[in-house]
């Protein structure tokens, strides 16, 4: 594709804003590549080398080096600034995002190719995190609902008591008694459900009880096949592998019992780590419900603790959310409120439930 005779302003204008673009994101991924060795870093430099590939192309329209260029778009500024101090998931959900909001698919001067080199940088960049959200997966989902379950539970149980009619003080330590109730529950709850995962994974995953006694089976008649059907083979593919793994352990060294390697499934990895999950479920539900308490901590009581109560709550529901809807890929802010609206209903709940205990009782 050529530029017009004429090209307008407003044209020149865009491929300019294009071209510092293209060039802003290629260094999130060269950014993002310094913190990575192995595969991941040859992908992400070669995201970086296809930036590359449309900046040329803007640069060839506008003819050369504008004189005077714009500054890249702000969240793409931000994105580089995580890129080189972070170089986190975080960065890999929000570069996703961006991916998925590129505007060559209806821009005229763009080519097919370059439309669709974007949206396989978007699959790209959401395997990429999608290897960071399964590191991550099991300590950070014990985590985030250690967090939300701190932040509304104790919210719900200080503004039910306080509704009543009790003093300030007998809030505040019906709030702490709550904080390390909750937090030991969740903890050892998480624990629990973890190893209880793993241990059940452990059972379910191929092992070498039988390896030993390959190098003695028959080769044209055995039931190794089986095995391999029960794993989800066809038969076809079980039999070639049944006798591949045979002949194999037949041709070894008589000498040296034969072992194979079974290949390790990554669910555990998905899962996470039991103890991992149990103290970032503690720390974290405590973290959530020493929040609603703070006001009564610092001794405020009545309406004004409940109201600086409400706002600190709802600031750390609506982080947490956002933080969720970047990890998943989804828009931030529909996150948070939602778990602003879910937070604050349950409260509400309670805090009814506590009027009309407080008027019964008085």
């Amino acid at each position: 594709m050529s530029a017009p005779a004429e090209p307008t302003a407003r044209d020149r204008k865009r491929w300019a804003q294009y071209l510092v673009n293209e060039r802003a994101e290629a260094e999130v991924y060269r950014s993002l590549a310094s913190r990575r060795d192995g595969e991941e870093r040859e992908i992400l430099l070669e995201l970086a080398d296809a930036e590359g590939r449309h900046e040329a192309h803007w640069l060839g329209l506008l003819g050369g080096e504008p004189a005077r260029l714009p500054r890249a778009d702000a969240g793409t500024v931000v994105l580089g600034w995580m890129a080189r101090r972070f170089g986190s998931i975080f960065v890999l959900a929000l570069a996703q995002n961006a991916e998925a909001r590129s505007p060559y698919e209806t821009d005229p001067f763009a080519t097919p190719t370059m439309a669709a080199d974007e949206k396989i940088h978007h699959e790209v960049v959401r395997g990429l995190a999608a290897r960071g959200r399964r590191r991550l997966s099991g300590t950070f989902r014990a985590a985030v609902f250690g967090a939300n379950d701190g932040l509304v539970s104790n919210l719900a149980l200080v503004l039910g008591i306080g509704a009543t009619g009790v003093g300030g003080p007998f809030v505040l330590f019906s709030g702490l008694a709550g904080l390390l109730a909750g937090a030991l529950s969740m903890g050892a709850g998480e624990f629990v459900s973890v190893r209880s995962q793993r241990e059940l994974l452990d059972a379910t995953e191929p092992s070498n009880f039988a390896d030993h006694v390959l190098p003695d089976l028959d080769l044209d008649a055995n039931e190794l096949a089986l095995v391999y059907r029960t794993r989800g083979m066809s038969a076809t593919d079980a039999l070639e592998r049944a006798r591949s793994i045979v002949s194999h352990a037949q041709k070894a060294d008589r000498s040296v019992p034969y072992r194979r390697e079974v290949e390790a499934a990554d669910d555990h990895e998905v899962v996470g780590g039991a103890w991992g999950a149990a103290l970032s479920s503690f720390l974290f539900f405590a973290s959530g419900a020493i929040i609603p308490v703070l006001p009564w901590l610092f001794g405020l009581s009545g309406l004004p603790a409940v109201l600086l109560a409400l706002l600190l709550v709802g600031v750390a529901l609506m982080s947490t959310g956002a933080a969720v809807g970047l990890l998943s890929g989804g828009p931030p802010l529909k996150r948070a409120l939602r778990q602003l609206a879910i937070g604050f209903g349950a409260a509400a709940i309670t805090y009814a439930l506590g009027l009309l205990f407080g008027v019964s009782v008085g």
